[in-house]
């Protein structure tokens, strides 16, 4: 409950204060350094673990090799996934398969992670063509992403989310006829993508804000105050980074669809109404995009406090202009 609440500190607290522990108490630590980025903890802890003469499961290694594809420890995870066979006679399911794929894809092995995937003993399934496909979004590869997608969009056609991978990777190589092709597609099958959202509690009360937000009590102080905010994290460097905009619209407006993002309009609402040292703790349904992670990097310096937002797939932990993931997520 600790590490998805964001708070691996407390985690760590309560499973040393355990009189026992056994081969799930122990993932479940092992998971909550992977969903924060703790790659190299998992690693330690899991070491600990078997030294205490506790075999692991199949769940531990998937935890272990999400944190490895988290943390960029491409070597080591390879390492492990050889290791479940081989020292723990563990056969390998679509999970690891699937860790493996976005291990090497995130480190930007796309030709191996494809490669990979091909030969695989088990016929890949839905989420191991996506995490490939997203693979594709980090390192813009567009010719890999198409090929990718021809076999993912039939298997789920009702699913937004590859639509949308792949109208951001062709909108970030200016193949605006391609991203016109997906919108078609999307409108034909009837396909909508979900709105983004995220969710902050103060004083007990959970506020919701969604993009373009009009609707909050506070709408017009808080839209005051992200103006403040942008004003000095310009002076700081900040420059919107509109490289994840769907469309082909000039940049004024998509510098302006940028600053109305939700977790943005949360954020202001958070330095509003609560005092550092306590930290900004934020949820979001979808994946952080780039230029929200580097205008919450900048807050995180030019306001002295500490956010941690959970996103659709780890935490961030912002500190002092930096993040957890190392900005590899």
């Amino acid at each position: 409950m600790y590490a998805r609440c964001g708070s691996i500190e407390k985690a760590i607290k309560v499973f040393d204060q355990m009189p026992e522990r056994d081969v799930l108490s122990w993932t479940a630590l092992i998971a909550g350094f992977a969903m924060h980025g703790y790659a190299e903890k998992a690693i330690w802890f899991f070491s600990k673990m078997v030294n205490s003469g506790l075999k692991p499961r199949d769940i531990t290694f998937t935890s272990l090799l999400s944190a490895c594809s988290h943390g960029g420890l491409v070597e080591k995870g390879l390492e492990l996934f050889e290791s479940m066979k081989r020292n723990y006679g563990i056969e390998p399911r679509l999970e690891h398969y699937g860790c493996v794929v976005d291990l090497l894809g995130r480190a930007g092995k796309l030709a191996e992670a494809e490669k990979f995937v091909l030969e695989m003993p088990v016929k890949p399934n839905v989420p191991i063509w996506g995490a490939l496909l997203g693979a594709c979004r980090i390192h813009r590869n567009a010719e890999i992403a198409e090929r990718v997608g021809n076999i993912l969009i039939p298997l789920l056609p009702e699913h937004s989310g590859y639509y949308v991978l792949l109208s951001n990777i062709y909108a970030r190589t200016n193949r605006w006829e391609n991203v016109e092709t997906m919108r078609q597609m999307m409108k034909e099958k009837g396909v909508k993508k979900p709105p983004g959202y995220s969710l902050i509690e103060v004083d007990g009360k959970v506020h919701n804000f969604k993009m373009g937000d009009k609707l909050h009590p506070e709408i017009e102080m808080i839209e005051r105050k992200w103006d403040e905010i942008l004003r000095k994290i310009r002076l700081a460097g900040y420059t919107g980074n509109t490289s994840d905009a769907l469309f082909d619209i000039d940049e004024e407006e998509k510098e302006n669809a940028l600053h109305r993002h939700s977790e943005k309009l949360a954020i202001a609402y958070g330095v509003m109404r609560t005092e550092a040292p306590a930290p900004i703790r934020m949820v979001k349904n979808l994946r952080v995009c780039e230029d929200c992670h580097t205008a919450t990097k900048l807050i995180s310096k030019v306001f002295g406090r500490e956010l941690i937002v959970r996103d659709r797939n780890r935490f961030h932990h912002f500190r002092e202009g930096s993040c957890s993931c190392m900005d590899y997520w």
